[in-house]
């Protein structure tokens, strides 16, 4: 089925040829470009078929299709022979150069005789000797031949690189790849690093340019210790390689750089990103190279004992570890053998076995934000922190029930891998409980068990989950006799019930009204039960100061303060009258928490230095981390990020010495993360804002771990560390709960548009516009935030712009208009519309003037709106910007007049600067404008000059020195034109 209309003329034809030639390579471009062959076909004239033919060939080539591109190459030669003057200079060099591609693709196929391979070289000779064309070109085939069979490889290098490079020679970038790869075969790691630097540097590019060089890169930079650049270069390589079947081989090499950096999960995780190469690449020799990085990657994981894992291969089945490497060994060494065979050598396999022996150059590389180790590579699931366990688990049974309810009435953390252990028991089928009046009856277990169960579904804001679980263990506490515990657990179930998130505006109003009931209702279950142990009357005691505590925090009401002081002195002064370590800290814990919450941070540091002091003499011990964490954030809530640093790093320190799950460790890495950035250390705070994602993702808190990582990636590209957030977002976006839309959409479309800013920031305009067109167009049916789709559309529309797409970028800027207009976003779209006018005036000249005015003309009813809307802008005024930015629009389309008229405006609003004022830099641009645009354009220096001095004089008076630079240089020239 056809993928595009027919062309009806040639002028159509080569519109499609051009339009094809805009799009990616792979099938569908590969399909269009056989379509459109076949379409120039019907024509008369032969040159129409040519380009076509050309088109064709290099869709074949990059789209890693080389046993047909030989075939459609020998059409385009056929018709050069017959009809030379249809090939025009442009298209007789491309002729020649493509014997090249020939070359390449020949050697890629196994089953092309050796003789073959010289034969099509001597063609290439004897055509280039005929044309009277240098012969370089066939020289750097003749040394690649050589370097693929594993031969003559020395004479073959210095009959190429000696000779002088010709208009037909490969391009710069490529020819230092290829001379590097010669030093890198002779061990000289060095030497091949240095040739590599112009093209690793970005100085040499082209369409396979650096992406090649570095993936053979990576491994001589580590074995000379330059790990940072290994590092670097691998995340920006791998990105531009990934999922492209011409570029398998280099993708293998990336998945083998992990393998021996310890990042096999990130090797695992790039093999899933790049399943679609075992089926589309068609070259053998690419598919060699691949499959040998494959192995290296799986072999590893194997040693490591993880050979059951998971693993991304060949599609029609899943796969594990090992059963993917014995197929992948078994293709590989068939390939190898096969190309050995035509070649006469044992070469392939010599170099595949060179790459499987290897062993880890580094024992861990820190390769990306979110580490993650092969324990996390199974299906998205909660995985176990190592346990520091602080009490042993009993091999008695009784013991072991007793022990459990013991540490329960503590709170000690290690009382859920008790629990733990008791329900594998229980769950057992042959479980028999002991006969033992001290243990109670079976029904009793399992209420405890259920209770535990109800108390971690509290911890993970399950509270629907909770309540059902609290209210059938209170069930089974009441047949077994146990009503302290029934009630116990009933409390805690109205407890959950009140947590439950209320829709609707009034949510705050109605979980107040709840919290309120579930205290009374409390209130009325203490008195209705009798003979409650002291732990238990404790803890119902903890339990409705709680709710009042949570009542104040939702409502912020002051008349909500006093009954939690009360609550809380009641259980004060029960617990020390009984000896109740936790609950006395408990109680000292929310009084310190009323005190910030009412707003009163001094006396909650005090509070809190009380508690501190308490449990360094009495204890518990697993209370100090919890203890310094809170007052770590009242420190940075009175804006002492030094006292909170040291309190929450301490704290971290301490909750090392108990279980993962006892101490909220995410928290305190979140904070710490806000500390770092108050003291100024933005890398650090990236530090802990990745280990608090991590932590949240082992307990299972996906949302709020992919909220985490969010705010570390906007963190990563606002430092600059531009590689790093599109690694990290990449991760997160092929996470399996992203890509079936589990988690939540607006979150994921946060992911996704900080990553198109990052690729944007990263030079890559093509990925970052189709990335913003996509969200701009999702974001079109979020009718509930208008806002936001405005955001995103105005964004869209300058990327389209920046693209000279400027069509597309005035039907974004309208939907942005149109969402504005709803949910006003005055400065976003003010900076869009005249970001637009500025591309348009700049890329177009005067033919794109009227286009720009039209932006400014809507810019300008922006800046109405938001006058009257009495809004003030961030910075500079839009009126300002606008004046200025219509001067900057006219002077590009060579309006000069006009352009001096909107630039004098725009001093004038901006009127003068000030000693201490952030204008000056903003005035001095407008004055340095307005005098290019006058005495430059205008020709009229002498007036300009009597003012840029003055303003010179100005700034300098006012302490303004860096911002006359640029008038200086303005005027030197102005005088030096005089």
């Amino acid at each position: 089925m056809p993928t595009a209309p027919h062309p009806q003329n040639t002028d159509e034809l080569f519109q499609a040829l051009q339009e094809n030639d805009q799009l990616p390579y792979g099938r569908t471009r590969t399909v269009t470009a056989e379509e459109l062959v076949d379409a120039a076909e019907q024509f008369a004239e032969p040159a129409p078929l040519a380009y076509a033919l050309f088109e064709l060939q290099e869709a074949y080539t990059y789209g890693s299709e080389p046993r047909k591109s030989p075939v459609v190459f020998a059409r385009l030669l056929n018709l050069f022979d017959e009809q030379p003057d249809v090939f025009d200079e442009r298209m007789r060099h491309m002729l020649f150069w493509r014997f090249k591609w020939v070359a390449n693709a020949l050697r890629a196929l196994p089953e092309v005789p050796l003789s073959g391979l010289r034969q099509w070289l001597t063609e290439m000779r004897d055509r280039y000797v005929k044309a009277d064309l240098d012969l370089q070109p066939y020289y750097g085939q003749a040394y690649q031949l050589a370097a693929h069979l594993g031969e003559d490889t020395l004479l073959a290098y210095e009959l190429w690189a000696g000779r002088t490079r010709t208009r037909l020679s490969d391009c710069e970038a490529c020819e230092i790849c290829e001379r590097a790869l010669y030093h890198l075969g002779t061990g000289d790691d060095e030497r091949a690093l240095r040739t590599w630097e112009p093209v690793l540097a970005g100085k040499d590019s082209c369409q396979e340019e650096p992406a090649r060089s570095v993936s053979y890169a990576l491994l001589p930079l580590l074995r000379t210790g330059r790990t940072d650049r290994a590092r670097e270069l691998h995340l920006a390589g791998y990105r531009a390689c990934r999922r492209n079947p011409s570029m398998a081989g280099e993708v293998g090499r990336h998945l083998e750089f992990c393998a021996l950096t310890g990042n096999e999960a990130r090797g695992l995780e790039l093999l899933a990103e790049n399943r679609n190469l075992f089926a589309e690449v068609e070259s053998p020799l690419d598919l060699l190279d691949f499959l040998t990085g494959v192995e290296v990657l799986l072999r590893r994981v194997e040693l490591l004992g993880h050979d059951s894992l998971p693993a991304a291969g060949y599609a029609g089945r899943t796969w594990t570890v090992a059963g993917l490497r014995t197929e992948v060994r078994g293709r590989a060494d068939d390939l190898a053998a096969r190309f050995d065979a035509r070649n006469g050598t044992t070469a392939h396999t010599d170099r595949r076995n060179a790459r499987l022996d290897r062993t880890p150059l580094l024992e861990t590389l820190e390769l990306t934000l979110r580490t993650r180790g092969l324990d996390d590579a199974g299906p998205a699931a909660p995985v176990a922190e190592p346990t520091a366990r602080t009490t042993a688990l009993p091999t008695s049974l009784p013991e072991l029930i007793l022990q459990a309810r013991t540490l329960d009435q503590q709170g000690h953390p290690d009382g859920p891998d008790f629990w733990a252990r008791l329900r594998t028991l229980v769950a057992a089928r042959d479980y028999a409980h002991p006969d033992d009046p001290a243990l109670g009856p079976l029904v009793q277990l399992r209420a405890d068990l259920l209770a535990e169960e109800a108390n971690r579904a509290g911890e993970k804001d399950e509270f629907a989950d909770a309540a059902a679980l609290h209210e059938e263990a209170a069930a089974l506490y009441d047949d077994a006799g146990e009503p302290g515990h029934a009630a116990l657990s009933r409390a805690c179930a109205l407890l959950a019930t009140a947590e439950i998130p209320v829709q609707g505006t009034d949510g705050a109003e109605a979980k107040t009204a709840a919290l309120t009931s579930a205290h009374a209702s409390m209130v009325r279950l203490h008195e209705e039960t009798p003979g409650l142990a002291p732990f238990q009357e404790a803890r119902l005691m903890r339990l409705k100061a709680t709710a009042l505590g949570l009542r104040l925090q939702t409502s912020r009401s002051d008349e909500h303060v006093a009954p939690v002081f009360a609550e809380t002195d009641v259980l004060h002064a029960f617990a020390t009258r009984h000896d109740l370590a936790g609950q006395l800290s408990g109680a000292l814990q929310l009084r310190a928490s009323t005190h910030a919450i009412s707003g009163d941070l001094p006396a909650a540091v005090t509070e809190t230095d009380a508690l501190l002091d308490r449990l360094k003499a009495h204890g518990p011990a697993w209370h100090l981390p919890r203890t310094l964490g809170l007052r770590g954030r009242l420190q940075l809530g009175l804006r002492d990020a030094q006292a909170a640093h040291a309190d929450l790093t301490e704290a971290l320190r301490l909750a090392a010495d108990w279980p993962a799950d006892a101490i909220d460790t995410a928290r305190l890495h979140s904070d710490l993360a806000e500390a770092c950035m108050h003291l100024g250390h933005p890398d650090e705070a990236l530090r802990h804002l990745t280990r608090s994602a991590e932590r949240e993702l082992r307990r299972g808190n996906r949302t709020d771990a992919f909220c985490t990582y969010s705010n570390a990636a906007q963190l990563s590209l606002d430092l600059g560390r531009v590689e790093d957030c599109i690694a990290l977002l990449d991760s997160l976006l092929a996470e399996p709960d992203v890509t079936t839309g589990e988690l939540d959409d607006r979150l994921i479309a946060q992911l996704r548009l900080t990553r198109a800013r990052a690729l944007h920031t990263g030079e890559d305009l093509k990925a970052a516009t189709a990335e913003f067109v996509a969200l701009a167009a999702e974001s079109a049916r979020w009718d509930d935030d208008p806002g936001s789709h405005a955001m995103i559309a105005a964004e869209t529309a300058v990327l389209l712009g920046e693209s000279g797409e400027f069509g597309r970028a005035r039907e974004a800027a309208d939907q942005a208009l149109a969402a504005h207009a709803r949910a006003p976003r005055y400065d976003q779209l003010s900076n869009c519309l005249r970001e637009l006018a500025r591309l348009q005036a700049q890329q177009q000249g005067p033919d794109g003037l009227a286009d720009a005015r039209a932006f400014l003309s809507d810019a300008g009813r922006v800046a109405d709106e938001a006058r009257d809307a009495e809004y003030e802008a961030h910075g500079r005024s839009l009126d300002t910007a606008l004046a200025y930015e219509h001067g900057r629009v006219n002077a590009y389309a060579g309006q000069y007049d006009d352009a001096l008229v909107a630039l004098e405006k725009a001093l004038t609003l901006l009127g003068d600067p000030g000693r201490d004022d952030d204008r000056a830099g903003e005035w001095a641009e407008c004055v340095r404008l307005a005098g290019a645009v006058e005495g430059l354009y205008l020709e009229r220096p002498a007036p300009v000059l009597t003012r840029l001095d003055a303003a010179v004089s100005r700034l300098t008076a006012l302490g303004h020195t860096e911002e006359t630079e640029p008038l200086i240089s303005l005027a030197a020239r102005l005088r030096d034109e005089e």
